[in-house]
């Protein structure tokens, strides 16, 4: 009788520690739990990720290829979405639409919006500089707003992790180094370009990265639209006449109005996207290429 009750004291003994055991898993796995974000465009995984480690697992709505002005989110992205902590928004025009939409799937879910205090300047929509457009969402082609964008981040991140604060303060400010790097990188490339200079693009997507080192970006565009044979016409006297040396075109859109632009002035076309997850490559390729130096 007695080795049955002390039996029966080992199995519950043994039971109480399995319990024990098992809310000590559970609460581990709430302590280190990664935060789970989503963000709209691929430079913004590489900022998160800058800042964030390995302590957040980012998932990226606008994939190589879509657009993040008609964007329309997949199962797959809803899923993620109604597990998520945080939605980093950054201004792009699918958000208007959608971001409402996701804050009911998943009310718990913080929206930061990274694009707040910078000031957005308007879209050129033809190579006719006094005529202006909506604004340009863009902001993320500058690294002043790039540097914005991730103090948006950090100051997030903080208040939903701040265990780990010292952890995002060290990955922040060796962001935010390597971003003034970077600046100085370009301002050195284009040291020689006079100010004004211009570069031609398609879509106007560049806007913000030509204020900041004094560049003008020429749009081949026409209010969203290819232009027509008079208008090409003046694109390329206008071009000739301020030795544009390269048009920039995106995957994104169709290249053959550049290409036959290109082929009047002599001149490369080159693609370059702003929804480019190398960012930094792209903005080096873009300046050395105004620079007039080899690009390849």
């Amino acid at each position: 009788m007695q080795q049955k009750s002390q039996n029966t004291n080992i199995f519950a003994i043994i039971s109480f520690m399995k319990k024990i055991i098992l809310i000590n898993i559970l609460l581990s796995t709430l302590i280190f739990a990664n935060i789970k974000a989503v963000v709209s465009i691929a430079p913004m995984v590489s900022y998160l990720k800058a800042i964030g480690g390995d302590r957040v697992d980012v998932t990226l709505m606008v994939k190589a290829g879509s657009s993040p002005h008609t964007y329309e989110p997949k199962p797959s992205d809803m899923r993620s979405l109604s597990s998520a902590d945080v939605y980093y928004a950054i201004g792009v025009e699918f958000e208007n639409v959608w971001l409402s939409k996701f804050q009911t799937l998943n009310p718990s879910m913080q929206i930061i919006h990274t694009d707040a205090n910078i000031t957005k300047e308007y879209m050129q929509n033809s190579h006719n500089h006094n005529q202006k457009g909506h604004k340009d969402p863009h902001i993320w082609t500058s690294i002043k707003n790039i540097k914005i964008i991730a103090t948006h981040i950090y100051k997030s991140i903080l208040k939903i992790d701040s265990q780990n604060a010292s952890y995002y303060k060290a990955n922040y400010d060796k962001f935010i180094k390597h971003l003034d790097s970077l600046d100085k990188h370009i301002q050195s490339i284009l040291a020689n370009t006079p100010k004004g200079s211009r570069f031609m693009v398609f879509h106007p997507s560049w806007g913000y990265f030509a204020k900041d080192y004094n560049l003008t970006q020429m749009p081949i565009e026409i209010e969203g639209k290819k232009p027509k044979a008079k208008e090409i016409i003046s694109i390329i006297k206008e071009a000739k006449k301020f030795d544009v040396k390269a048009i920039f075109t995106q995957p994104e859109f169709s290249d053959i109005t550049a290409k036959m632009i290109a082929n009047e002035l002599h001149i490369q076309v080159i693609k370059v996207s702003p929804l480019s997850p190398h960012w930094e490559e792209t903005l080096l390729k873009i300046a050395n290429a105004i620079a007039h130096k080899d690009t390849k």
